[in-house]
């Protein structure tokens, strides 16, 4: 049974007010979010698909993964896409002590900050921004509280797609995101092979809905 609401409630975001969970705005926009990348095939469909609408959108990336995958890393920089930290091995930081945590969050920023200082992208904004979101959304308050000290914006959501959920169709999970986005809206999507059945047949259908009713699609810290 699935737990964890679709939209994040009100009193949730009250609990945990340092946390960034939609942007308030007056103008159609839209947050669309990426987790668990960069991942072959996956990525660069995702992106070519954003291309078509002029979307940008934010990309947390596992660390692990921008190691293996440095060119679909740059792709996603050469779009105009913002970067966020996902960790360095997309690890539970309710089952992790504060210390390994933060060290394999830092892992992390010093594989993505090396990789684009690498890149033809030095004054990209995802090295001038330090967005973090924590794997499954499960993250200790005092690890938070340290991550903030580093001058980490943590980023959660307002609404969950449940793309990477086997047991949710690929209509529902786009009925998800059409039901319950609102302008600022924070969208969380996967581009992850667990996640590539429901996120391939919802996105240019989120896409296409939001474009026609006049919205934009916006990275985080544009």
């Amino acid at each position: 049974m699935k737990l964890t609401p679709t939209k994040t409630p009100l009193v949730v975001k009250k609990m945990f007010p340092d946390y960034i969970w939609e942007i308030s705005t007056d103008e159609n926009v839209l947050y669309l979010t990426f987790d668990d990348g960069p991942t072959p095939e996956i990525s660069n469909w995702v992106l070519d698909n954003l291309k078509q609408y002029n979307a940008k959108a934010t990309f947390f990336c596992i660390g692990a993964n921008v190691e293996k995958h440095p060119d679909i890393f740059n792709q996603i920089l050469e779009g105009g896409h913002t970067i966020g930290n996902h960790t360095n091995n997309h690890i539970k930081g309710w089952k992790t002590k504060t210390k390994v945590y933060l060290e394999n969050v830092l892992l992390a920023e010093e594989t993505i900050s090396n990789q684009i200082h690498n890149s033809s992208f030095v004054n990209h904004q995802s090295s001038l921004i330090k967005l973090f979101r924590p794997p499954y959304g499960r993250i200790k308050p005092k690890q938070g509280k340290k991550l903030m000290e580093l001058g980490y914006h943590i980023v959660m959501w307002d609404v969950l797609s449940f793309d990477w959920d086997q047991s949710v169709s690929n209509q529902k999970c786009l009925n998800h995101v059409i039901s319950k986005s609102k302008n600022g809206s924070i969208v969380v999507f996967h581009d992850s092979v667990k996640a590539s059945n429901n996120m391939t047949f919802a996105l240019p259908k989120v896409l296409e809905y939001y474009a026609k009713k006049g919205f934009s699609f916006k990275a985080i810290g544009d």
